[in-house]
């Protein structure tokens, strides 16, 4: 299935000792490039979320964030590490004394890390909840991105049915492009009023004519497309063949505008570039 790079995805479940709430941003990129901001107390689970992240997504820049709003503990007390708020409100007296700023709002405080003591087995209750909480986030995001992926694989496709039918207008124009140019070099030989060897002439004219043929490139843009509506159709992650995919049409695109000996060949190249550049950028959100 066809996925995009770009989404979002928020879960939040809230519990008798807090609010855990993820939200995951991802954007394209080359690699898997995942970044976490996590509470002080539940960096530890850092290592374990990127083995989740890695053996769901292959490629994206990722941000996930981790919200954990602590609630009420037993006795609607919320525990204070009374040892580390001495120790704070000691260090606070003396930086105001010796800058003359003002202390610390008890919000502030409350923010510092560690001054919300969790107990030992809340804790462990805390992480499992993250991490589960995560797993659910992964799945919302990868939804997301299956979606935006659908449409993109439609926008593509679009634009290969209509590469299908400029490749189709060439190959019926291209013997009777040929024919003409041939009698319009022969006419232009025959007006010079010189004798020409007709062994050397018809040489030179199927040298000429092998130069302006492009229908080499014509079968080699047939099986790119072909190759593309195979790839769109796989499960695994596509996005780097298709990109590959994309520099050979260009390339094709570029030799058919070379090698155009009338105005309609070139102006039907430059419209396979223009197609082939928009299927590019979109291409470039696909994982």
């Amino acid at each position: 299935m066809t996925s995009s790079m770009t989404a979002f995805a928020r879960n939040q479940a809230e519990f008798p000792w807090g609010t855990l709430v993820w939200e995951i941003r991802s954007v394209n990129h080359r690699y898997l490039e995942p970044a976490f901001r996590l509470p002080e107390q539940l960096r530890h689970i850092e290592t374990g979320l990127r083995d989740l992240l890695r053996k769901t997504l292959s490629r994206g820049k990722i941000e996930a964030q981790l919200k954990f709003m602590p609630g009420m503990s037993k006795g609607n007390q919320i525990p204070i590490n009374e040892p580390l708020l001495a120790q704070l409100n000691e260090a606070m007296a003396r930086v105001s004394t010796l800058t003359g700023s003002l202390p610390a709002s008890p919000l502030d405080i409350l923010k510092w890390p560690g001054i919300i003591q969790e107990q030992d087995q809340e804790s462990k209750v805390i992480e499992e909840e993250a991490l589960s909480l995560f797993k659910g986030a992964i799945q919302l995001l990868v939804e997301h991105r299956h979606r935006e992926g659908s449409e993109l694989k439609q926008t593509v496709e679009i634009r290969l049915d209509s590469i299908g039918n400029i490749i189709s207008e060439i190959r019926q124009a291209m013997p009777d492009i040929l024919d003409a140019q041939q009698r319009k070099l022969k006419d232009q030989i025959s007006d010079l009023a010189v004798e020409v060897d007709p062994d050397r002439l018809e040489q030179e004219l199927v040298l000429i004519m092998q130069k302006a043929d492009i229908l080499e490139e014509i079968d080699r843009l047939e099986v790119h497309v072909k190759e593309i509506h195979h790839i769109l159709a796989r499960k695994e992650p596509v996005g780097r063949r298709l990109d590959f995919l994309m520099q050979e049409l260009n390339r094709e695109a570029n030799t058919i505008c070379s090698k155009a000996v009338v105005t309609e060949t070139t102006l039907n190249a430059v419209e396979l570039k223009v197609l082939i550049e928009q299927m590019r950028e979109q291409i470039q959100n696909i994982e």
